[in-house]
């Protein structure tokens, strides 16, 4: 069985989570079936989010990247 586990920053889908993380997994959960043969109770997805300012690029933060 495939196990996604994504983690995208959290305000990058706070205007609709679960919209956004239906939409994401459905076309993650297409992808992996293509490619397989698999059906769609075989492939987990699993969605970790976190903050901006605990996602960092190099020394600095998404939240504070953003602001710059």
């Amino acid at each position: 069985m495939p196990f996604v586990n994504i983690r995208i920053v959290k305000e990058v889908i706070a205007s609709d989570p679960e919209g956004k993380k239906a939409g994401i997994a459905a076309k993650v959960t297409d992808a992996i079936k293509e490619a397989t043969g698999l059906s769609d109770e075989d492939v987990w997805v699993v969605f970790e989010e976190v903050n901006a300012r605990d996602w960092y690029l190099g020394p600095t933060n998404v939240e504070t990247r953003r602001r710059e």
